[in-house]
């Protein structure tokens, strides 16, 4: 893990960074550090200055659907967990499809399917047969499961999977080691090389991300940089994008040993955004509406809509059975209360990757053919 000291740097050094046209590590650490905290308005200009660049007005839209809560791992931060003592379920052949039939009805053409780690009820097995599934109904379709080897990505991608998140979640070993006490998500250096893995198989996009929370945000977002620029360096056709949540309330009720607060969240935004200017920062449903409503298009281009952290959780009667989610959502308005506040804001919201070609030049988008 990349480490720097942040103390040195004066305003000056930040305005530098602003401005330049490639920032390097330095710049970024800078922006990062407590003397960027008078300059987060230059900075925001900055930002959506690149932003409307590279992606105009549009936000791109997704939808999570939790396959299963079986979960070999032992992480202390995760409702799901092992040890802790809740129902467990897995959607069968039946469900899955009634689940992604609600997502679709909502309009939403891009799905992120999501398992625990590696159980024997949930495999690379399930994991294609629910990939194929949904590639027969939306338009992209990403997963976040466990890591897996070059072999069993090519499957997934064979099946119609269009991209990966998988977060690091600290990029401190130590701290990882504390964190993941038992399990396959031990192994740092197997997760790590993971997307190497994907991309090796033919996956086209990688998303990459942090935990927010679990060790010191300024040396844990210079990592996440170190490894995206590595990654673009030796898959230079792929796309990439980064995530940064922040630990919400779980099950176990894990408190974060190193909370970040919602100005050092726009701050880490901001400098992400002018480090990597062309690529798609994510921000789901973690965080708050008056979050996710001010960044939009400040940074973030690619955010989580109506999600569901229960399995089973966009049809009442699976709800019900099972209302304990991975991690408490923050914000929880309907597609449409969404869309309408993206809206009002001069912003359109993408349902369908191939919308994005109306990047919005001021006059607004037309009508989305469903």
């Amino acid at each position: 893990m990349q480490t720097i000291s942040t103390a040195d740097f004066s305003t000056d050094d930040v305005a530098h960074a602003i401005h330049r046209e490639q920032p390097g590590a330095r710049d970024l650490a800078a922006m990062l550090s407590p003397a960027a905290d008078t300059m987060l308005e230059n900075m925001a200009q900055r930002a959506r200055t690149l932003t409307r660049r590279h992606f105009g007005n549009t936000i791109a839209l997704y939808t999570p659907l939790y396959l299963s809560d079986y979960c070999s791992g032992g992480c202390r931060y995760c409702g799901f967990a092992a040890d802790r003592q809740r129902p467990r379920r897995f959607l069968n052949r039946e469900e899955r499809k009634a689940e992604m039939a609600a997502i679709a009805a909502m309009g939403i053409q891009e799905i992120l399917l999501l398992t625990g780690e590696r159980s024997e009820k949930v495999g690379i097995d399930y994991v294609e047969h629910a990939v194929r599934e949904a590639a027969e109904r939306f338009h992209a379709v990403t997963v976040e499961v466990f890591p897996m080897t070059s072999s069993e990505y090519a499957r997934l991608v064979n099946a119609g999977c269009t991209g990966l998140t998988l977060y690091q979640e600290t990029y401190d070993e130590k701290v990882y080691a504390d964190m993941h006490r038992w399990g396959p998500k031990r192994d740092y250096h197997a997760r790590l090389t993971a997307p190497d893995n994907a991309l090796r198989a033919g996956m086209r996009n990688v998303g990459l991300g942090v935990l927010l929370g679990l060790a010191p945000a300024t040396a844990e977002i210079m990592a996440l940089a170190a490894h995206l620029q590595r990654l673009r360096r030796r898959w230079w056709r792929a796309g990439f994008s980064i995530s940064f949540p922040r630990i919400r309330p779980e099950a176990g009720g894990f408190q974060p040993p190193n909370p970040v607060d919602d100005r050092m969240l726009v701050q880490i935004v901001l400098a992400l955004r002018i480090y990597f200017p062309d690529v798609p920062l994510v921000m789901s449903t973690r965080e708050a509406p008056s979050i996710r409503d001010n960044l939009a298009g400040l940074g973030i281009t690619r955010m989580s809509v109506a999600s569901r952290t229960t399995v089973g959780g966009y049809r009442p009667q699976l709800s019900a059975d099972n209302a304990t989610g991975q991690f408490q959502v923050n914000d929880d308005r309907d597609i449409e209360t969404f869309t309408g506040a993206i809206r009002a804001r001069g912003f359109w919201p993408v349902l369908k990757n191939s919308d994005a070609v109306y990047r919005d030049t001021g006059a607004g988008c037309p009508a989305q053919q469903r």
